[in-house]
């Protein structure tokens, strides 16, 4: 939090004195019960801290960018705590003054760890100072208690400010605001959480002019981007300031070189299981890292099951039941437990300092979501974070040595701001609505100094504020649609005060998959009974495969299936059962541009791989001799037949997104050249189609040319028929229109299933398309199908990078590196059944001895 330093920088018992630098003179008030604390504490602040503290009591916004441990937190807190501080008592009858400070981060659970670690310091200093956390998790009784007696700090969640500005009266509840915290800053901003807070921050500076915002993150790529963020872009390309600290202790990584084989495909780790429990056995507190839900569940039931010491280990993930959560959290802080298996939901700020171990289950998918996690490891500046990487295949291996050379480079790799999407607007404009009338040209030019916003057109605006008033041409006749009127006065207001409620309900960017509460019920007493604790939530789509008393595991226990009534799926205990595993469809990162060009240069080049293990140096030596290995700007394409099909391996690298979509449109173009695809699939790292024609044969003869097939206008028409003729369109719709308030999900006292919200959205999408082709909700969809699901920045970055530069090898047999993909291929074939898993399992090793030859499989596959 603080070191000691040297008697210049402090200047008598009220003030300190900044270093001398020509970029920082501006002095630092430190009131003198903050001088005994140090004092007695045997510290000082450090440079940045007082740095930061002069600017903001200068009136300056700023960003922080600091490496972890270095005190971040208490540097940004500061000018708030010494405000307060000096602030005067109130006098007797006086009102309850408003909030002073907001601090608002992107995890619930790290809202409440900063009220613990802030407690602490606020109470030793002797301040009289509140502070108090609101989240989706606060009863509601205790939301409404704030918003009469708001706490001098609060910390809160973008979603939270959002309801606080759709409140009655909002100005007079943000009257007193003077300063808001951003923490995590690189987090908040590339989503559309990130817009809606944009939005949010735009109309507290309409309440308070002088609003200072700080911004605090150890990750950033481009910093001129969120210093922009942090502040009113009304005069355009206005910046806060910037105090960057370099240092830190270099963290202590490695990568696990098992003694067991490595995989080909797969993504669960489990060969590795023995070794991640022996690295917990020889720590204090290990906390490890995966990147989906569904990783976390197996990977916490297979600790359990070598768990011969019975060690205390935990899970903590977005699914489970918020009491579950806040357990595991004590736990930690009490250091109870040895292990704790956790998804994104913990990768940002925790600060528990006796976590001595980051164990990484999984490629990370980008450098600065590596260095975020192993943060978590020794949470202090001076002393490294020490984790370990636990490839789950092949191909991984390469991409853990790629992050692990990034992290040693302090590589950055935060994806690019987006403009801001029209959905998030059309709620904000709504939660204005709900909170005051307001005039459209007053709430533009707001709207426009928020950075995302910042280039937005008054006929995008103002078609946005007709979709809310009418819900469009195609749906004015419907009244329910009819959400704000205007006023004689040329103010919009609200309507009717249910559209209020209704967005009260349903305020937010995260559209999560149609979940059912899991509750506990007796063992064969079905939804008669009205069940007993609630363990978390699970997606609809997963329970609908389920027949009465089937097995699933969730929450680390095994359960039997019992019924759903209402949102409520029942269940009871089933230890010892097999399980069916739930799958969640989201948190699952691509691997970002960084890597994946690091990648390619580690695969063009032998000598790197030396710090290979030797199983996976083989193979590409191999590969090297059966086929070729493409230089880090060219696109390799292997051809060749397998049983009675034939194969096109193509080797992008470029994530699993966009390989989605190009797999897409190459079936397009192949059956358009009556080559006559049957399906494709698609990796992280390649791509592979199959189908019944010699695509090798069309391509080395000229009848076909591969140039034309990878040619950028497949971008064009070839994707527009796609989207048309697809469902992703109409998918992207069903979160769009939740997203803007076209389609509530809940109403008071009544929710409705995914089923009714996506029946709903599909027949208003046919609507739409047919009569209103342009409507401004279908606009929103395509855009963020482009920058989403189908990653169209990045297809087109990799198709122009690779015009004029396509190897293409016709084999005659399977490559050693397309044995990865092609073992995906089988696995879409395996469903759970014991004898498809043997066979799948054969064809398996047939395929790798056909690739790399008998005596490479004696040699490594034993």
């Amino acid at each position: 939090m603080a070191q000691c330093l040297s008697p210049p920088y402090l200047d008598g018992v009220t003030k300190l004195i900044l270093p001398p630098s020509p970029d920082t003179t501006l002095p630092a008030r430190l009131p003198e019960p903050f001088l005994r604390w140090f004092g007695k504490k045997g510290w000082a602040p450090r440079p940045h801290q007082v740095d930061l503290l002069g600017r903001a009591q200068a009136g300056k916004s700023v960003l922080l960018i600091a490496p972890t441990g270095a005190g971040k937190t208490l540097a940004g807190f500061l000018p708030s705590l010494t405000d307060l501080a000096e602030r005067p008592k109130k006098k007797p009858g006086e009102a309850h003054r408003g909030v002073h400070t907001l601090y608002i981060s992107p995890l619930k659970a790290l809202a409440v760890d900063i009220e613990r670690n802030l407690t602490t310091p606020v109470n030793e200093i002797g301040l009289k100072v509140t502070l108090e956390t609101r989240t989706g998790d606060t009863p509601a009784s205790k939301r409404q208690r704030q918003k009469l007696s708001p706490p001098d700090i609060l910390l809160t969640t973008p979603e939270q400010l959002a309801l606080l500005i759709a409140s009655n009266e909002p100005e007079r509840f943000f009257a007193d605001l003077r300063y808001v915290v951003l923490d995590e800053l690189h987090a908040l901003v590339t989503s559309k959480r990130g817009h809606l807070l944009a939005l949010g921050l735009a109309r507290l500076r309409s309440f308070c002019p002088d609003l200072q915002v700080i911004g605090l993150s150890a990750t950033v790529a481009e910093p001129d981007e969120l210093r922009r963020w942090l502040v009113s872009q009304a005069e355009p390309g206005a910046m806060s300031d910037l105090i960057t600290v370099d240092g830190g202790a270099k963290p202590d990584i490695s990568i696990l070189k098992s003694e067991e084989r490595v995989p080909w495909a797969g993504h669960t780790s489990r060969y590795a299981i023995p070794e991640i429990y022996q690295a917990v056995k020889d720590h204090k507190t290990t906390l490890l890292f995966v990147n989906t839900r569904f990783q976390a569940e197996l990977l916490f039931s297979e600790l359990w099951r070598v768990n011969e010491d019975t060690l205390p280990i935990a899970l903590h993930h977005g699914s489970l039941d918020v009491g579950q959560r806040r357990r595991v959290e004590k736990a930690m802080e009490a250091n109870a437990l040895r292990a704790i298996v956790a998804t994104s939901t913990l990768d940002l700020g925790i600060d528990w300092g006796d976590v001595d171990l980051v164990v990484h289950v999984g490629a990370p998918k980008g450098a600065s979501r590596l260095a975020q996690r192993i943060g978590r490891s020794n949470h202090r500046m001076d002393e490294p974070s020490k984790a370990i990487l636990i490839p789950a295949n092949r191909f991984e291996v390469l991409e853990c040595e790629a992050a692990l050379e990034a992290n040693y480079l302090g590589a950055q790799d935060t994806p690019p701001l987006l403009s801001g999407a029209i959905d998030v607007l059309a709620q904000h404009v709504l939660g204005t609505a709900c909170g005051s009338p307001f005039h459209p040209d007053a709430l533009y030019a707001e709207v426009r100094t928020a950075a995302p916003y910042a280039d937005l057109d008054r006929t995008t605006f103002d078609r946005i504020i007709d979709f809310v008033a009418t819900g469009g041409y195609a749906l004015r006749a419907y009244e329910r649609y009819a959400k704000i009127r205007k006023t004689k006065e040329g103010l919009w207001r609200i309507s009717h005060p249910r559209y209020a409620q209704q967005y009260r309900l349903n305020v937010g960017t995260i559209v999560e998959a149609p979940s059912l509460n899991i509750r506990y019920v007796g063992k064969g007493r079905g939804t008669a009974s009205r069940g007993g604790m609630t363990l978390g939530k699970i997606e609809e789509s997963f329970l609908e495969q389920l027949e009465y008393h089937d097995t699933f595991m969730f929450a680390g226990k095994i359960l039997r299936f019992e019924g759903i009534r209402d949102n409520e799926c029942f269940v009871s205990n089933a230890p010892d059962s097999e399980p069916k595993v739930p799958y969640w469809g989201g948190s699952k990162f691509p691997l970002t541009t960084y890597l994946a060009e690091v990648v390619r240069g580690m695969l063009a080049d032998p000598e790197r791989w030396k710090a290979l293990p030797s199983q996976v140096a083989d193979w590409l030596r191999m590969q090297a001799d059966r086929s070729v290995l493409p230089n880090p700007h060219d696109l390799l394409v292997e051809t060749f037949p397998r049983g009675n099909r034939f194969y096109m391996v193509a080797y992008p690298f470029e994530g699993r997104l966009a390989h989605q979509t190009l797999g897409m449109l190459l079936t397009k173009r192949l059956e358009r050249a009556r080559l006559h695809p049957l399906g494709f699939v698609a990796t992280d790292y390649s791509l592979a189609v199959w189908g019944m024609e010699d695509m090798g044969h069309a391509f080395k003869t000229g009848k076909h040319r591969l140039s034309d097939l990878f040619d950028e206008d497949m971008l064009g028409d070839d994707l527009e028929e796609w989207l048309n003729s697809s469902y992703l369109l109409k998918r992207t719709f069903r979160n769009c229109s939740v997203i803007a308030g076209l389609i509530e999900k809940r109403f008071p006292g009544q929710e409705k299933t995914g089923k009714q919200v996506t029946v709903s959205a599909d027949l208003i999408y046919d609507v739409l398309r047919s009569h209103e082709p342009d409507h401004i909700l279908l606009q929103a969809t395509r855009q963020d199908a482009a920058a989403g699901l189908l990653d169209i920045r990045r297809l087109s970055e990799m198709l122009g990078r690779i015009r004029g530069r396509i190897m293409h090898k016709d084999l005659q047999r399977i490559s050693p590196l397309a044995v990865p993909i092609m073992m995906e291929i089988g696995k879409e074939r395996v469903h759970g059944d014991v004898h498809d898993a043997l066979l799948a399992e054969a064809e398996d090793s047939l395929m790798v001895e056909e690739a790399m030859g008998p005596n490479w499989t004696q040699t490594h596959e034993t």
